[in-house]
């Protein structure tokens, strides 16, 4: 238990001060507990001695109100800061959590699906913010004000106070062993809360496949299965725990009926007085209660320690270097050396060599799975490579601060990703403090002004999470106004134009035309006459570039690249340009 309390101290980091700062106020709580007895003792004395007056009532009244009033004050105090701290930790480690991952190798997020770091933010913050406070709060407070009863009882009657701590040292006994039961099963709860975030949430995202398959009884079991065991999981814990409070419960009610007796037998054979006797036998009404709460919560502690290891995890993973310098290229030429990149032990780039000068385009083509998306994160350093290296203006991308690297690009994808926030937020993405005007003008440079301004808020409309409210042309068009209102140097387009229809085409190929004005061009694409205008075409194969040159210099040479223009209406599992698998 104080192995936990001293973990989550260190874990808090600065919010620490506000749990020690309760600690401190919990201690004086304690203290005006504690002082019902000297209150309970002036009235007891005062009758055996027949001396009851009003000023002994006032007395007592006095010590009664002190006590109250003070229990009162530090119990809201110590609840505030404690609840303060809890919910500012899980907020610092939400806030730390979604830096780290900006920092993450791409991998990261393949390796751990949505499901399971929306858990982490989730699920496991709140088991911080709510649980952290509760056993905290009512394990120390039961400790340390059970302690300062037995201090009191001391005072009284060393034998009595002495019965007291076995009584304590009993508890905890049975506590350790409840600890150690719950390290056993507690990870059985924190995986199934994962487990069941990460079953309802593919079950929302692929509503539209389980509908058009007509699958809604077979998906819903998956989800119906993880709820059940979630539920079979939390009913295995009160089992398990009930049993360990139960006979926690019984050992102080046994030692507070051992006092009682104790307490009459020693006034019965003359070694302890009448007053002393009736004041004991009262304070064992008070003296476990207390700590019997802390005992029934402290079954939880086992769930904060796994919330902390689970967030920890987070951190302990590594991320890409980013002690970099914050480097203004003087150009944008990039090249590469010899790269080479591996996936899960799967080499997706082999021995890579190229160059883009600054102000051309240059066209990636290539079988599906040959390597072609990874290559275009790798220039945006998504992942750093496993040999070799790639520069940026004659440095290598390492030397950069991430953010310095990445003022360098704009990307534009085939599947577009929009916030649920109003258009006018998810363009200024590009440059948050872009004011409405240049917000409006990077909008109609991407043709999407018009169809923004026929919204019912205009560019204040709130669109769906994912852009579902759009069709995929118009988010194509507003992912192109972030990437204008960017303005980056380097332009990477992944299949922009992949699923558009042809209604958008036009005006997608036109915003395209803005975005890549006067930029260096790396695209993806499938499109003959996307791709035979280009300054060079590298063909990527299985991670190798076999071919590079223009369109014609292609053509003439033979190989991949023209087996492909020859028979690109029959062609046979691949296609130009054709959408990978994201590594």
């Amino acid at each position: 238990m104080i192995g936990i309390f001293r973990k989550f101290f260190r874990f808090a980091g600065k919010q620490a001060k506000l749990f020690y700062q309760s600690l401190v106020i919990s201690l004086f709580h304690a203290i005006f507990e504690a002082l019902r007895i000297p209150a309970i003792a002036v009235v007891l004395g005062a009758l055996l001695n027949g001396t009851m007056t009003y000023k002994t009532v006032l007395t007592s009244l006095g010590i009664m109100l002190v006590s109250i009033a003070g229990c009162t004050i530090t119990r809201a105090s110590m609840t505030m800061k404690q609840t303060k701290g809890g919910y500012r930790v899980a907020t610092n480690k939400r806030i730390e959590i979604g830096e780290r991952l900006r920092y993450m190798p791409m991998g990261y997020f393949n390796d751990n699906s949505l499901g399971y770091i929306t858990s982490v933010t989730t699920n496991t913050a709140e088991n911080l913010q709510d649980v952290a406070t509760r056993v905290i709060m009512l394990t120390t407070q039961g400790i340390l004000t059970t302690a300062m009863i037995t201090l009191a009882v001391l005072i009284y009657d060393w034998r009595i106070g002495l019965l007291i701590t076995a009584g304590i040292a009993a508890f905890f006994g049975i506590n350790a062993l409840m600890q150690n039961k719950s390290r056993k099963v507690s990870p059985l709860k924190t995986e199934a809360d994962s487990h069941l975030v990460e079953a309802a949430l593919e079950y929302i995202q692929g509503i539209a496949v389980v509908r058009s398959c007509n699958l809604d009884q077979g998906a819903n079991k998956t989800v119906d299965k993880a709820i059940l065991q979630n539920e079979n999981i939390n009913f295995k814990l009160e089992k398990t725990f009930v049993p360990f409070m139960c006979v926690q419960s019984l050992v102080l009610k046994f030692f507070g009926l051992a006092m009682i007796l104790l307490s009459i037998i020693f006034y019965f054979n003359g070694t302890m007085a009448l007053m002393n006797c009736l004041l004991l036998v009262i304070t064992s009404f008070m003296v476990y209660s207390q700590l019997d709460s802390a005992g029934n919560y402290s079954a939880l502690l086992r769930v904060l320690d796994l919330s902390m290891d689970k967030i920890n995890e987070v951190f302990e993973t590594p991320v890409m270097d980013i002690g970099g310098k914050d480097i203004r290229p003087e150009s944008r030429d990039l090249a590469g050396k010899d790269v080479d990149f591996s996936y899960q032990e799967r080499k997706t780039i082999d021995k890579a060599n190229f160059a883009i000068p600054e102000g051309t385009t240059t066209a990636i083509v290539g079988p599906s799975g040959g390597g072609k998306t990874t290559l275009c994160r790798l220039l945006a350093r998504f992942w750093d490579v496993d040999s070799g290296s790639i520069t940026l203006g004659d440095r290598d991308v390492r030397e950069y601060t991430l953010d310095s690297l990445l003022e360098n690009f704009s990307m534009v994808f085939q599947n577009v990703y929009l916030f649920n926030d109003t258009i006018a937020n998810n363009i200024k993405f590009g440059k948050p403090d872009a004011d409405d005007d240049e917000v409006r003008e990077a909008a109609r440079r991407a043709c999407c002004h018009d169809f923004i301004a026929a919204l019912p808020e205009g560019y204040n409309t709130v669109i769906g999470e994912g852009g579902a409210t759009l069709s995929g042309g118009e988010k194509q068009r507003v992912s192109i106004a972030r990437a204008l209102l960017k303005d980056a140097p380097v332009i990477i387009l992944d299949e922009a134009t992949a699923n558009v229809d042809p209604e958008n085409e036009a005006l997608l190929q036109e915003a395209i035309a803005e975005l890549t004005r006067n930029k260096t061009i790396i695209m993806i694409a499938h499109r003959l006459k996307t791709v035979q205008h280009a300054n060079q075409i590298l063909v990527l194969d299985r991670g190798r570039i076999t071919q590079r040159g223009t369109h014609d210099e292609l053509m003439k040479a033979g190989g991949l690249y023209a087996d492909f223009i020859t028979m690109r209406e029959k062609s046979i599992g691949w296609k130009l340009g054709g959408r990978e698998e994201k590594t």
